[in-house]
């Protein structure tokens, strides 16, 4: 399927669940590894806030790309987000749903506000 590139520069996002690794078999508990460059895989949760509506939202991020001084609340820039529509059949159900990645999570700073105070 398509790969979309998310325009995020009018977007405010904040960190709503700490990184951890991504697993892939939950009954193993394998972690998850990029295809490409065998890196191990990080989710994070956050809150995707534009034009007055928000959104809870998955991302997985390189393990690498993971900011150490991240915190729970704070702004985030997701640089390289891509949103990827999936499908699947799980149990004779058909799923769907939009996968997102991002190359990193780093601080960010919350956007001004036209008459807020200073």
């Amino acid at each position: 399927m398509r790969t979309i590139r998310v325009e995020t520069s009018a977007a405010t996002i904040l960190l709503t669940e700490a990184p951890e690794p991504k697993v892939r078999d939950r009954q193993t508990g394998e972690i998850a590894k990029d295809a490409n460059t065998g890196e191990a895989l990080m989710t994070i949760g956050v809150v995707y806030i534009e034009a007055g509506e928000s959104s809870l939202v998955k991302v997985t991020i390189p393990e690498s790309g993971v900011a150490e001084e991240l915190a729970l609340g704070s702004p985030v820039s997701l640089p390289g987000l891509l949103a990827r529509p999936w499908e699947s059949v799980f149990n004779g159900q058909q799923r769907h749903g939009i996968a997102y990645r991002a190359a990193a999570v780093t601080l960010a700073v919350f956007p001004n506000v036209a008459g807020a105070a200073a």
